[in-house]
């Protein structure tokens, strides 16, 4: 995928859907895909994401996830922006997993330079530094090249990653 920068792939809530192990799978890699269908044992269109500002979302950011949905009844692009910022709903999901570590640093970024600019910055955070391949914050070594780590956010948030999949297993 080019680096063209598309608002599809910006979350309100701050992550970078070009870098959602979902997306990824959906975009690039159907046996990942169909290993994640399995995991969460939901069909394959369920699972299928193009972004959370796309019309084919997977199922948890289609009826899990309350941040779109609250963004667009209350008229803000990102959280950010929002009166409420940072919410309960927010802080909750914040802590819940690694890969949203970076959520106020990201809201903080999109405010001070705008969401073009913050897009940029996080195809160059989430890229490996050896081939440019975009890695999830959850392949710890490059999905192409195997470099380690994956990218500049594995670099630096790689203990907290390893702890959460070691609970996951």
């Amino acid at each position: 995928m080019a680096d063209i920068i598309d608002k599809k792939h910006a979350a309100v809530c701050g992550l970078f859907c070009r870098a959602c192990h979902v997306f990824i799978a959906t975009q690039e890699d159907p046996d990942r895909l169909a290993a994640l269908a399995r995991r969460y044992e939901r069909p394959l269109e369920e699972i299928r994401c193009h972004g959370c500002r796309s019309d084919k979302r997977c199922f948890y950011c289609r009826t899990v996830c309350a941040m779109a949905a609250c963004a667009a009844g209350r008229g803000v692009e990102f959280c950010g922006a929002c009166a409420e910022y940072p919410c309960k709903e927010l802080t909750k999901f914040q802590t819940l997993a690694p890969h949203r570590i970076e959520l106020w640093r990201s809201q903080a970024r999109i405010r001070e330079a705008g969401w073009e600019a913050w897009y940029t910055e996080m195809i160059e955070r989430y890229s490996c530094p050896s081939c440019r391949t975009m890695n999830s914050a959850y392949d710890l070594k490059c999905r192409k090249c195997s470099h380690d780590p994956s990218c500049e956010y594995v670099r630096l948030h790689k203990k907290d990653i390893e702890k959460h999949l070691a609970k996951a297993k």
